[in-house]
């Protein structure tokens, strides 16, 4: 049933919406440049200290310059390199693809890690030097670049072996882990058959599973999903609906929630066995407080912030002739700009928005929301001020992927300007960095440092791993974990 302007105003009346916070990341509101009170507008953002507001026990301390240049860390902890582009091999023999992005662990055998590991690889195969490679029964496009390879960390470390899970599809951004233990990854692209060399359509979200090989051959995607370009997903294992974010502009792209048909279960496999219009797609429609239709997520300028929403049927969710963000009219449905990571945890989805410019109503340098699907609202826990100079170590921009850590709050990758962190978030809103990415892939006159992605832990929480994405680096991150209060 949707919640009418009516009912969610009346509601507001009664909770304080936009000032009520939900979950437990809910007063994330100090990372280094988001907003410093829910009375603070984006306008006049500033900038926290390198540690936050809690003193000296927050974080791990400073971050200690790495002298092989890739890594920079607190005192006492180390990284190892899982794969690197051009150095490690697949067990077929070829190297380890570039582009590395999203990422998710499983449990393996005998105390082993598994990490199903994304490729971002867009357009034809030539344009790459170290493509997935085409191993038969894998492919679903053999003009594509992207896909999958999973790679299995024995107990202690000590031995890693890669092999592809999926190869043959474009753009392989973020995707998410589902509750029955495989990974559903997503093309960040629109092509269709005939365009950029292509000779399927894509924009799809395909399974991996990466304890199981024998179910990834002949690999299919899952249309019910809807063809854009898709970013992150996660499973609500409650109601068995999905959110799907989209990187899109020209207009700002969508968050979907796919809702299955009635009588559906999910497991493994059960997503492949689709009809191609099964469900429902559906796509947001906001409101604040007071009633009024809200046309952009950046409209938001304060932490807190609480919007209801309702959720309008997409009309042609494979967008045989027209985009599917195009299909709705101003008005009709809320609209964000770059939607990025996404993590179920706390009963409901965290949600980033990386940043707003020219093309939003509002400009930031991050959000990040959090939907709590029983009250149908999206609260806004995190906003980032512009950047005055991202060349500078200290303030935080450009939100990507996310995850929850068994530490407490979230662990962020930055995707901004200058330099990239990874940092965490603790749940009263203290701040504090975990690495930085010191390989310089520019010059000494005009430095570059490529995104952190695939952010993520060990099932047993001991591992933090996080990709550099351009060459393309896994690594792994330990050292004295613990709680962040």
């Amino acid at each position: 049933m949707p919640l009418s302007r009516r009912d969610f105003a009346k509601r507001s009346a009664y909770t304080g919406a936009g000032v009520a916070l939900v979950g437990s990341a809910g007063v994330l509101a100090t990372a280094p440049g988001a907003l410093a009170a829910e009375a603070t507008d984006a306008g006049a953002a500033g900038v926290a200290g390198h540690h936050g507001h809690g003193g000296a026990s927050l974080g791990y301390g400073p971050l200690v310059e790495d002298p092989k240049g890739i890594l920079a860390l607190p005192k006492g902890f180390r990284y190892k390199i899982i794969t690197r582009t051009g150095e490690t091999k697949l067990e077929s023999g070829e190297s380890t693809p570039s582009n590395h992005d999203g990422t998710a662990t499983f449990e393996g055998s005998r105390g082993a890690t598994l990490l199903v590991n994304n490729h971002e690889l867009a357009g034809p195969r030539g344009d790459w030097p170290h493509p997935v490679p085409l191993i038969e029964g894998l492919v679903y496009d053999p003009a594509a670049s992207g896909g999958c390879t999973v790679v299995e960390v024995s107990k202690h470390g000590d031995h890693v072996t890669e092999w592809v899970g999926i190869a043959g599809t474009a753009t392989n951004c973020a995707g998410g882990r589902t509750p029955w233990g495989t990974w559903l990854t997503c093309e960040e692209t629109e092509d269709k058959a005939g365009q950029n060399g292509m000779t399927k359509d894509h924009g799809y979200v395909f399974e991996v599973d990466p304890h199981d090989r024998k179910a990834n051959r002949d690999p299919k995607p899952i249309k019910a999903l809807g063809r854009y370009a898709h970013e992150a997903v996660v499973v609500d294992p409650k109601r068995g609906h999905l959110y799907l974010t989209e990187d899109a502009s020209g207009p700002n792209g969508l968050l979907y929630r796919w809702v299955p048909p009635h009588g559906f279960e999910h497991g493994r496999g059960k997503l492949d066995q689709l009809k191609d219009d099964a469900g429902v797609l559906q796509a947001p429609k906001c409101y604040d407080s007071g009633g009024n239709f809200v046309d952009d997520l950046s409209r938001a300028t304060k932490t807190g912030t609480v919007y209801g929403v309702d959720w309008e049927p997409v009309p042609d969710r494979d967008a045989k002739s027209v985009s599917v963000r195009k299909q709705f009219k101003d008005g009709e449905i809320t609209r964000a700009r770059k939607l990025e990571g996404m993590w179920w945890a706390d009963g409901g989805a965290y949600i980033v928005s990386s940043f707003a410019r020219e093309e939003s109503p509002v400009q930031h340098d991050g959000q990040v929301w959090f939907y709590d699907p029983k009250r149908r609202t999206l609260t806004l826990k995190v906003l980032l001020g512009v950047n005055p100079d991202p060349s500078k170590d200290g303030a935080f921009d450009g939100p990507d992927n996310i995850t929850v850590s068994p530490y407490g709050g979230l662990v962020i990758a930055e995707d901004g300007e200058g330099i990239q962190h990874l940092f965490g978030a603790t749940e009263d809103g203290r701040t504090y960095p975990i690495a930085r990415n010191d390989l310089n892939i520019g010059t000494a006159e005009e430095p570059e440092f490529s995104e952190f992605t695939g952010v993520v832990f060990s099932p047993d929480g001991s591992t933090l791993y996080a990709n550099i994405q351009v060459p393309g680096i896994m690594l792994a991150i330990t050292g004295p974990w613990r709680r962040q209060r």
